[in-house]
């Protein structure tokens, strides 16, 4: 197997001090492979969005290693995590996160920007992005005019703004139905299938289970068990044709 794209050792977070304090994580050990949906499930403060948060460089771990791309992001100075997260990394989250006053092809160029690309390059690239997603025909429809998996796959367009080879995806189809959840399923295998991209998935639910690579149970901030699947690529890819 390939070098993994993220390694944990001996994670801990730690929240507060002395008798007051709250062990979110204790000693995570885990790699994360291009290629493959990793689901992470347990229960609510299980430690499972603490645990996507310290690989996605969103909040600082106490202790122990991540190494994201062979770097070292425990300890990182802050100033310089910004930039790491926009090489490294593309975010999907529960509530979608859009901006409202944009439309969908404008809510993808925004990432664009961030990456360093504007003007016409930033335009085609936002549109080829709604297009793989099945959405080139709502570039100019505001979120407000979009459905909840809509929406949702607005939000992993811009999550590919910047090519990322890892996306954290945290809760991503709470709030759909199930047609909906199962096209923002099958957008994620394809990303992690035939674009070789590293998938992270945080989830309570349960249809996210049936295209996992790997699910790792996390309780009280540990690893209770991990379950590797064992996909055959080449069914995956007649399913997802």
């Amino acid at each position: 197997m390939t070098q993994p794209v993220i390694e944990i050792r001996d994670l801990y977070k730690t929240y507060g001090a002395g008798d007051a304090a709250v062990h979110a994580l204790r000693g995570v050990d885990l790699d994360v492979h291009a290629g493959e949906i990793l689901v992470l499930m347990g229960p609510s403060g299980s430690g499972k969005t603490t645990l996507v948060s310290a690989m996605g460089c969103i909040l600082q771990a106490t202790s122990g290693s991540i190494r994201v791309a062979g770097r070292e992001i425990v300890g990182v100075r802050e100033r310089d995590l910004p930039d790491i997260r926009l090489k490294n990394f593309g975010f999907i989250f529960q509530g979608f996160n859009l901006f409202p006053a944009l439309n969908a092809q404008e809510n993808v160029e925004v990432a664009m920007n961030l990456q360093g690309i504007g003007g016409k390059r930033a335009r085609l690239r936002a549109v080829e992005l709604l297009q793989l997603v099945g959405l080139g025909d709502k570039l100019r429809a505001i979120p407000a005019n979009l459905s909840g998996g809509q929406k949702q796959r607005v939000a992993i367009a811009r999550a590919l703004a910047g090519d990322p080879p890892i996306i954290l995806a945290d809760e991503p189809t709470a709030a759909l139905d199930s047609e909906s959840g199962k096209i923002v399923l099958e957008l994620l295998a394809k990303l992690a299938r035939e674009r070789k991209r590293a998938v992270v998935v945080v989830t309570h639910d349960p249809r996210v289970d049936e295209y996992a690579d790997r699910v790792i149970h996390i309780a009280d901030g540990r690893i209770a068990s991990s379950e590797n699947r064992n996909l055959q690529p080449n069914a995956l890819e007649a399913q997802f044709a």
